[in-house]
């Protein structure tokens, strides 16, 4: 494991080395216990938090049905809609899509483009004019958070059809409205936003096979293993251990949704959502954090 910062060392060496005599009696209690200290090791944090162990059943939730902005968190709405249309027939996955860096607002259908500067993956602008697959396009949303990507899928797809299969889902209260970086949509509040329960309903129906068939699921899950940014759930759990998740970020706001696949045992599901976090170290490391002490909680009596 990764060193571990100020309090939280005392907080998780405590954990591990004399856990508390009520922990084998009410071992979800005692977990709650730690992740909300930890959260509130933060001043001025919001951070909701939804587990779910798919071999036990056991779950946690601490504010799981608060809406948060999405930010990148909703591409993975959009992938579902994206393969449930490869598998309706509608789209195919080495389908051409001319890439554009030309889009329309939903406030009143201005048009808008986005900046290379500030996205996670400069690279995509570079295909503007060219055919790109979806298969591509799909990839670098999800491994780099390609805005340039995502915007051209979900005008491919619809943001409406991606919001109404989640829906369907079970994830209720999510609100997929927009492509991303539309100025004049953010500015009247109409912004895609999600609760840590939503997206993990979204993922554990993934993982159950519930959302998708079967190779659209495989697929779906290698590219979300492909995630580059892994400072966050993936920091705190054993290095090496397969982590499918998707990442997402806006000023003080920063989020992780994943299935971690523990050797030997189900895998489980945990989301976690910040805002008011000025400081993105600070936040990656609230988030590493409560995924360590998920882990651990996890591997007791393993």
């Amino acid at each position: 494991m990764r060193p571990l910062l100020t309090v939280t060392a005392v907080t998780l060496a405590s954990c591990l080395c004399n856990p508390p005599a009520a922990a084998a009696q009410a071992p979800h209690a005692d977990l709650k216990r730690l992740v909300e200290q930890r959260i509130q090791s933060v001043p001025g944090a919001e951070v909701a938090v939804s587990f779910r162990d798919l071999g036990s059943g056991e779950a946690l939730d601490i504010k799981a049905d608060v809406d948060f902005h999405a930010a990148s968190t909703m591409k993975i709405p959009v992938m579902i809609e994206v393969l449930r249309s490869v598998e309706a027939g509608r789209i195919s996955l080495d389908q051409g899509v001319l890439l554009v860096n030309r889009f329309h607002s939903i406030v009143d259908g201005s048009p808008y483009a986005l900046s290379s500067e500030d996205d996670s993956d400069s690279t995509v602008y570079a295909r503007v004019g060219e055919r790109v697959p979806v298969r591509e396009l799909m990839e670098r949303m999800i491994v780099r958070s390609s805005n340039l990507a995502t915007n051209a899928l979900i005008a491919l797809v619809g943001a409406e059809q991606a919001n109404a299969t989640a829906h369907a889902l079970g994830a209720t209260h999510i609100r997929v409205l927009r492509g991303v970086e539309d100025g004049k949509a953010y500015a009247a509040g109409r912004n895609n936003t999600t609760t840590s329960a939503d997206l993990a309903v979204l993922l554990e129906r993934i993982e159950k096979g519930e959302a998708l068939k079967p190779e659209s699921v495989r697929l779906m899950k290698e590219v979300l293993l492909r995630q580059e940014f892994n400072d966050e759930i993936p920091a705190g759990v054993p290095p090496g251990t397969p982590v499918a998740h998707k990442t997402g970020s806006i000023t003080a706001t920063l989020h992780d949704a994943a299935i971690v696949y523990p050797q030997g045992r189900a895998p489980y599901v945990l989301v976690v959502l910040t805002r008011n976090i000025p400081n993105e170290k600070v936040a990656k490391t609230l988030i590493a954090d409560i995924s360590r002490l998920v882990w651990m909680h996890t591997s007791e009596g393993q």
